[in-house]
């Protein structure tokens, strides 16, 4: 018997929440950090590495499977829990970032969009109900509209074309997703840095009662300030029943300064990708081990974390990891990051749940000020 798709929030402090995504895969605690799994892999990581660091979800992508190997393979060969060995919760997005940001020749009209594949030049469309017809290939539970995302700053006009659009292939989206109790489809809020936009936008998609709601457009070249102004008036406009996902977030101090105005879940390549280039997120803040003044540190990232990437190996052979660009450095740090944005969302939840959020981000915060030089 398959679990209906449900959310409920258990905690509340301030407009920060604790809450419970359920689906027929498990349930997924939030606030909820997705690692990236791009091509239906958590970049050098293994899926029970990812599991045992408290991931609950994952998070596929369409573009670049749709590319690579297809989803009708996908489908073929089992769908992408089964390709790519994860049993819990997946979501998909539609594909319309990786449009913007990486195919070349976009030709965006009403139907949607033909572009240019950055793999190998051939020609592709993607339309609104094509984006929910491929993502139910890939067996994802949750998925998303397909909107335009277009890069900030941007004029108001362009800011409200593109909303509307995206308001018109959400209500199309949804019509393709139909009535699936188990799965759920996300509508996108758009309209840029522009609070009239973003407002119109999130009354048009609560009208439509969706199973939850993304913020999409954001991370795409504004100052964290301007973030956290959308969401100031974004957040509040949307169903207080609902999950909030706010998309390809970002940094730790994002997370928490956003689930302090109501975001639920997040992801983000930021903590695979720094691991890949020698960048490690710690609760001293963010270390560099390129830096020459780890060579002979013999200390590891952390002794007090449960990760054993960061507890049991030095700074120095990570150094040196770095240094010879051995892929067991990125692996480790990879394992690193990914473990610390899984603690931080672990002590959100604990915190919202003993309301005392605003301390916790205090002292997190104050952790990442005082550094690394001297705390070992």
């Amino acid at each position: 018997m398959t679990t209906p798709f449900s959310f409920e929030v258990l905690a509340t402090d301030g407009q920060a929440r604790r809450g419970v995504v359920k689906t027929s895969r498990g349930d997924v605690r939030t606030p909820a950090f997705m690692p990236v799994g791009t091509a239906g892999t958590v970049k050098a990581m293994y899926m029970d590495q990812v599991k045992e660091l408290g991931a609950d979800i994952i998070l596929g992508n369409t573009y670049h499977l749709m590319l690579r190997p297809g989803a009708e393979r996908v489908a073929k060969l089992g769908g992408l829990h089964k390709f790519g060995g994860w049993q819990g919760p997946i979501l998909t997005d539609s594909g319309g970032f990786q449009v913007m940001s990486l195919a070349s020749l976009r030709k965006m009209t009403e139907e949607g969009v033909t572009f240019q594949s950055h793999v190998d030049g051939a020609k592709h469309f993607l339309s609104p109900e094509h984006s929910i017809e491929i993502q139910g290939l890939l067996g994802a539970d949750i998925q998303m509209q397909l909107d335009e995302c277009i890069a900030l700053p941007a004029e108001e006009k362009e800011m409200e074309r593109a909303m509307e659009l995206s308001l018109r292939w959400a209500e199309r989206s949804a019509t393709a997703f139909g009535d699936q109790p188990e799965r759920a489809m996300f509508g996108i809020v758009q309209g840029g840095d522009n609070e009239r936009l973003r407002l119109k936008s999130a009354e048009a998609l609560s009208a439509m009662d969706l199973k939850g709601y993304s913020i999409g457009g954001l991370a795409v070249g504004e100052p964290q300030e301007v973030m956290l102004q959308v969401l100031d008036y974004t957040c509040p406009a949307l169903p207080e029943n609902k999950p909030r996902y706010l998309m390809g977030v970002g940094t730790p101090d994002d997370l928490l300064q956003s689930v302090a105005r109501g975001v639920d879940m997040f992801d983000c390549v930021m903590p695979t990708r720094a691991g890949r280039h020698g960048q490690a997120f710690t609760r001293f803040g963010k270390i560099n081990l390129k830096n020459a003044r780890h060579a002979e540190d013999h200390r590891p990232l952390d002794e007090q974390s449960d990760c054993p990437a960061a507890r049991d190996y030095s700074r120095a052979y990570l150094h040196h990891l770095v240094k010879c660009n051995e892929a067991l450095g990125g692996m480790l740090l990879t394992w690193n990051n990914l473990a610390y944005y899984q603690q931080v969302m672990a002590g959100a939840r604990e915190a919202i749940s003993e309301g005392r959020y605003p301390d916790y981000v205090a002292e997190t915060k104050a952790g990442w000020e005082k550094g690394d030089i001297e705390v070992l």
